[in-house]
């Protein structure tokens, strides 16, 4: 009995400490991810109060300009031409399926198995146009219906659905619930199956809008990287095409009027009437609000705001309305000649940095004008299209939390944080009972919250790491009951242990958490000494701890990974410097008179590739030496840092291999990647 009880509080331990290691590793890929998405939409805001607020000379407007355009006013018929396969030249050596619309079911078939052309483009697009922004499915013309989450460019995923569940028919609907493309490489073939079968039985497959089905944070995310890679010739008319064809997809599907089917989730102001009749194809960017303008009682238009996780504030307040009208981005000698006489016109000296930290310093003066603002009941006016839009944002970005509430999602940077009040509110004021949501990796593929009123579905599998997390779809008959069927598509994981699984996710978690410490070594050197007033060398794991969090702001449990990052205490005490040491990557061989712009670009790698494929605008994959400067000055004013001219030439010449003036912009952002040389145990 002894030993029986021995063994049993042995198998306690040691299930408690791998579910602790699981927990960790997973906090450690969202935080980094969550990171990701919210520099991304910084960077977006960022650009769009240059576009506000410069006027600088036409060639550097032009770097982002286009991202920025409204949407062209262009007819049906041109547009049709535009998406025209017939104008297209198929080469001799194509083997693929040859498309003849309509669509059957054996093409919609011989598609899934070549993912070759690009014909059904334009039929698609054409069947999107028609789609009401609410998709409303009945289960009673079927037995079951499938909804399916996230699949991120994972093809195997999506393969295995459908082998063990059937391909999509009329008998057997789907609803994809958005997110199909981005950070896997078959983004695009996923594509193409899901719009072949949307021809085909356009009444048994639906597609819902995700986040990712967004031209700018494809930029980030590599579905642009992957589709310019793809097709060489029609890549960048195919990437225009696709975005045109994102703003059409519908925004939610509701199942006998029962279960809401949306991407992200809801807030305390979703309404589905407004959402219902909204001109959805208007935000070709959901990152991006509406432009709106308005007089106060004095009569002087009030400052620009910038909406961030559905908040406003303000950009620029009253001394920087003065001090710099439209500002140049520029320090060249030109342009730092006519910032000159800019200042001088407005009776002011200060210099390029001056102007600089003025901007970076003028949004918390204005959060002060807005509680001004508001006191004197002059708030924000909501137009429909504002109103419109947050409503979008909220249903593509938000995510459920457990305490009651709305707020702002600052850990994303977009949409919201709503609880379980808000649930039962939305849902009990449209007669609902079920929301079924994605864009959250779960670890079995799907989770429940808010009483069970809420639904996460996650259909990647192996999503951060082979063996990470299981994917999953839910097949719902006439009961509306959910079923769940889990999977991993990796053979792999299906021979690896639990121990073996946690540990391999571990390590790859760890690798990534150390090239976020790498890449913040100088920040994290300071936020060390500061603590360390008599220059020691060592201090407490507490302040260790602190520094770590306050330097990196992942929210992760520092203490308990620190012997996991490679090195131990003495009395509690950690030697700061040996521990910075231990952090071991390779590095570059270029070598560069400048080390802070080594860092920079290793802690800004992912917003540095995001302008290169922006400022990028013929899709060539290479960079003019100009170029490549500007992209820096633009990466150094969203940091409000300097970064050099003669570094960044240096930079230049280093990495210009063939000679010839030009920066092949994969090479470099692969030469630049950090690699792990060893990782302590």
């Amino acid at each position: 009995m002894r030993a029986a009880l021995l063994i049993q509080r042995w198998y306690r331990q040691y299930a408690a400490r791998l579910e602790m290691r699981r927990r960790y590793t997973w906090n450690i890929f969202q935080s980094i991810e969550y990171a990701g998405e919210q520099d991304q939409i910084k960077l977006y805001n960022f650009f769009g109060y240059l576009m506000e607020h410069f006027t600088p000379a036409s060639s550097e407007r032009s770097l982002i300009s286009h991202i920025f355009r409204e949407n062209d006013v262009v007819h049906d018929t041109e547009w049709e031409r535009y998406f025209c396969y017939k104008s297209i030249e198929v080469s001799h050596g194509y083997h693929g399926p040859h498309l003849t619309f309509p669509m059957t079911f054996c093409e919609a078939s011989k598609l899934v198995e070549a993912f070759k052309h690009k014909q059904l483009l334009g039929e698609a697009w054409k069947l999107l146009r028609v789609l009401p922004n609410i998709n409303h499915v009945s289960t009673c013309h079927s037995k079951e219906i499938t909804i399916c989450g996230d699949l991120h460019g994972q093809l195997e995923d999506l393969l295995l659905v459908f082998y063990k569940n059937g391909l999509p028919s009329s008998e057997k609907p789907y609803v994809f619930n958005g997110d199909f493309v981005d950070r896997g490489k078959s983004s695009m073939e996923i594509l193409l199956i899901l719009f072949a079968f949307l021809l085909v039985y356009p009444n048994g497959v639906h597609l819902n809008r995700g986040n990712h089905e967004d031209h700018i944070v494809n930029l980030r995310y590599g579905f642009t990287k992957e589709v310019l890679g793809k097709y060489r010739v029609h890549g960048k008319k195919i990437l225009k095409l696709l975005q045109k064809m994102f703003s059409w997809l519908p925004l939610a599907t509701v199942i006998d009027g029962k279960v809401l089917v949306v991407h992200g989730g809801i807030s305390d102001t979703t309404d589905l009437n407004v959402i219902a009749r909204m001109e959805r194809h208007k935000y070709v960017s959901a990152l991006r609000p509406p432009k709106s303008s308005r007089r106060s009682a004095g009569g002087n238009r009030r400052a620009p705001r910038c909406t961030e996780g559905g908040e406003e504030r303000n950009l620029h307040g009253p001394g920087a309305r003065h001090a710099v009208q439209r500002r140049s981005l520029h320090s060249g000698s030109a342009v730092e000649e006519e910032l000159r006489q800019r200042r001088q016109q407005a009776g002011l000296s200060q210099s390029l940095q001056e102007l600089r930290r003025l901007v970076s310093s003028s949004s918390s003066s204005d959060e002060d004008d807005d509680d001004a603002d508001d006191d004197d009941s002059d708030p924000q006016p909501r137009t429909p299209e504002r109103d419109e839009w947050k409503q979008m944002v909220d249903l593509l970005w938000s995510d459920p939390m457990a305490q009651d509430g709305c707020q702002p999602n600052q850990v994303r940077g977009g949409g919201c944080y709503w609880g379980p009040d808000v649930t039962e509110e939305v849902l009990g004021r449209h007669h609902l009972q079920l929301l079924i949501r994605s864009h959250e990796c779960k670890q079995d593929g799907y989770e429940f919250c808010h009483n069970r009123r809420v639904l996460t579905l996650f259909s990647a599998s192996n999503y951060y790491e082979v063996g990470s997390n299981r994917g999953a779809y839910v097949r719902m008959g006439p009961d509306l009951v959910p079923h769940f069927i889990q999977y991993q598509s990796s053979q792999t994981c299906r021979t690896l242990t639990l121990r073996q699984s946690i540990g391999r996710t571990e390590r790859s978690a760890l690798c990534a958490l150390r090239e976020q410490l790498f890449a913040h070594k100088s920040d994290l050197l300071g936020a060390f000494q500061h603590y360390d007033p008599d220059n020691t060398g060592v201090i407490s794991l507490k302040h260790w701890a602190s520094a770590m969090e306050g330097v990196l702001k992942l929210g992760l449990p520092w203490r308990v990974l620190r012997s996991q990052l490679g090195t131990s205490t003495q009395d509690g005490m950690l030697d700061y410097r040996e521990w910075i040491q231990d952090l071991v990557f390779s590095e570059p061989k270029h070598e560069l008179s400048n080390a802070s712009i080594l860092e920079t670009m290793y802690r800004n790698h992912s917003n540095l590739e995001t302008i290169f494929r922006i400022i990028d605008t013929d899709h060539s994959g290479s960079l003019s030496f100009e170029e490549f400067r500007q992209t820096w000055k633009l990466l150094s004013a969203h940091l409000k840092t300097e970064v050099d001219d003669d570094a960044i030439a240096d930079l230049a010449l280093s990495i210009d291999f063939n000679k010839d003036g030009s920066i092949d912009i994969n090479e470099f952002m692969e030469a630049f990647r950090l690699v792990a040389l060893a990782v302590p145990s």
